[in-house]
């Protein structure tokens, strides 16, 4: 069986289904190996114009594999930190992903599974969903950048209450916090979602990679550097005959066809 599940729904949108519902898509070793093979395929991939990121079942994701967690207790602390830094940068090799990425939460994301899904540019859930980053509940501490991302999403306060208190809430205060942009039906969740990636992928796709890559990481460290990259990045856009065909399809009032040239 397939661990991460992988289709083409639309011209150039990608979903990536992490395909172990009995397991709440628990991130295993034979899920984070096709997790790996995905991702590396979809970089070279020139195709690609938005990837999301779902679950199958019930569970977005459940996180790691707590057996696998547990399974080295007199193992030294390098050996831990090895094997650690090893899943953290499988996982979140989805970053190197020059395209929008759209986590599509359907339902739990806990632990490194709300991490994956706040590495993402956008994140949708589906009424119901409950997430939370347990680490200290379970004894640890928290992993896969979850002391980065989670302030990143949702600032410092709230970001400190849910790592130190490690709470799970509901997709509603979720969309109060800023860590989802939108909640939506359950029922229509994948059609929605999907509905979102499309449209993203008939964007330019060089303007669209350049304002990806200008937003992660919280965007810019100044004004200045604001200013520097875009005095840069709208000028190569500028240059190219997507910017001739989107004003063209402007005046027109028709849809623009872009070609990524």
């Amino acid at each position: 069986m397939s661990l991460v599940q992988i289709d083409r729904p639309a011209e150039g949108v990608v979903v990536l289904t992490l395909n172990d519902p009995d397991r709440r898509n628990v991130m295993s070793d034979e899920m984070t190996g096709q997790w790996v093979e995905a991702i590396a395929a979809l970089k070279v991939d020139r195709e690609v114009r938005c990837v999301v990121v779902t679950g199958a079942g019930t569970a977005f994701s459940s996180g790691g594999n707590t057996a696998w967690i547990a399974s080295e207790p007199d193992a030294t602390v390098d050996r831990l930190r090895t094997r650690m830094i090893a899943f953290y940068r499988d996982w979140l090799a989805i970053r190197d992903l020059e395209v929008p990425v759209i986590a599509a939460v359907n339902g739990h994301a806990i632990g490194a599974g709300l991490c994956l899904a706040l590495a993402a540019d956008l994140r949708f859930a589906a009424a119901g969903a409950k997430l939370g980053a347990p680490f200290v509940k379970l004894g640890m501490h928290p992993g896969m950048a979850a002391t980065y991302l989670l302030p990143n999403v949702v600032g410092e306060a709230h970001a400190r209450d849910l790592l130190l208190t490690g709470r799970t809430i509901d997709a509603d205060e979720a969309l109060r916090l800023g860590m989802v942009s939108r909640v939506m039906s359950a029922e229509t969740f994948r059609d929605e979602a999907i509905a979102v990636a499309t449209d993203v992928a008939r964007t330019a796709p060089i303007p669209s990679r350049l304002t990806t890559l200008a937003l992660r990481d919280g965007g810019h460290a100044s004004y200045e550097s604001a200013i520097q990259w875009e005095a840069l990045a709208q000028p190569i856009t500028l240059a190219t005959a997507d910017l001739q065909e989107g004003i063209a399809a402007a005046r027109e009032k028709r849809p623009a066809q872009f070609r990524g040239e």
